[in-house]
């Protein structure tokens, strides 16, 4: 699956030999918010990249929720789970399963796993850089969602959203992924979000078109049974730099550089703001367009490994347009 690495809330799967829907929404259920052995924040906290649950549980995978509740009635046993991630965030995950009468996965299995994230982690960050940043319409999409969130009210436009975005292979659900797992967000922050990104009910995904949406949900009052509203909106440019950013490994000061310069500011407010000189902003946005395509890697998609498809991406073309008045 692919994560908003801002969040690190799933926004789509890619599924083989998977689950009902049910049981998708179960495991995003018990990852987000029931404790747990190897879940995708742990394990991307602690810096591994691969982790086997018999491993973690000493030989016992059933001490986990996932396989006791959802996996084992379902014939799956051992589970070998993967962070794609880099040093500018987690951009995706990936499961592996092992029947119930198959032997766990070994220590080399988990070696050779991890010998491979690096190239994958790296072509998922820079596929990112050949999308579009932009949807092809800017109006918004609502949904009411009941509390074991079926839909009670939709606009036309959310109809179209959903069509993009697309449904997934799982069966019996109508809603893609990413609006199911901010909803469960939404419905365990409640109103009370802290500090940082973590808790936040929201995520950026990409449409089957290649465009980039915003989807963000909120409770509609208090209480198990509240109903709950789901928006779905063309990403704005203020809400891409950083992601832009992460894709590019953009330095401290050029990240709150090009932060400002998406939200629109001349180059003396960003210089007042960063307390530099107006000089040293045009130096940071000079590092930033120097920034050469990263190295080309193996990987399944020619277009991932060319610099030149990099360097033309959408992502830049729309911030460049944006600091052409700042000169």
């Amino acid at each position: 699956m692919t994560m908003d690495p801002a969040t690190m809330l799933p926004t789509a799967e890619f599924v083989e030999n998977g689950m009902p829907a049910d049981a998708i929404s179960r495991l995003v259920e018990i990852e987000l918010h029931e404790p747990d052995y190897t879940k995708w924040v742990d394990l991307a906290r602690a810096g591994w990249t691969a982790a086997s649950l018999s491993d973690a549980t000493a030989g016992e995978p059933d001490l986990s929720r996932r396989p006791r509740e959802v996996r084992r009635p379902r014939a799956y046993a051992d589970e070998l789970r993967v962070v794609l991630a880099s040093s500018t965030g987690t951009w995706g995950a990936l499961t592996v399963f092992r029947e119930k009468d198959r032997p766990y996965f070994s220590p080399a299995e988990v070696r050779l796993v991890t010998s491979l994230t690096g190239v994958i982690s790296d072509g998922l960050r820079r596929k990112l850089l050949l999308d579009g940043a932009c949807a092809g319409h800017h109006d918004t999409g609502m949904l009411v969602l009941d509390p074991e969130d079926g839909v009670d009210l939709a606009n036309q436009v959310a109809g179209t959203w959903i069509d993009g975005l697309g449904i997934g292979p799982g069966a019996g659900t109508t809603l893609p992924l990413v609006i199911r797992a901010v909803a469960r967000q939404a419905r365990a922050v409640g109103g009370h979000v802290g500090e940082g990104s973590a808790g936040l009910a929201r995520a950026r995904v990409r449409t089957k078109a290649g465009r980039w949406v915003i989807v963000r949900a909120s409770l509609l009052g208090e209480g198990p049974t509240a109903p709950l509203a789901v928006l779905l909106e063309a990403a704005r440019p203020a809400e891409m730099a950083p992601l832009l950013a992460d894709v590019y490994g953009l330095a401290p000061r050029e990240r709150r550089v090009t932060e400002c310069v998406a939200q629109g500011l001349p180059t003396r407010q960003i210089a007042n703001r960063l307390r530099m000189p107006a000089d040293t902003v045009q130096d940071h946005l000079k590092a930033v367009f120097a920034k050469p395509a990263p190295a080309p890697a193996a990987t399944s998609s020619p277009a991932c490994s060319s610099p030149s498809a990099l360097r033309g991406s959408p992502l830049r073309r729309q911030f460049r347009a944006r600091c052409a008045g700042l000169r």
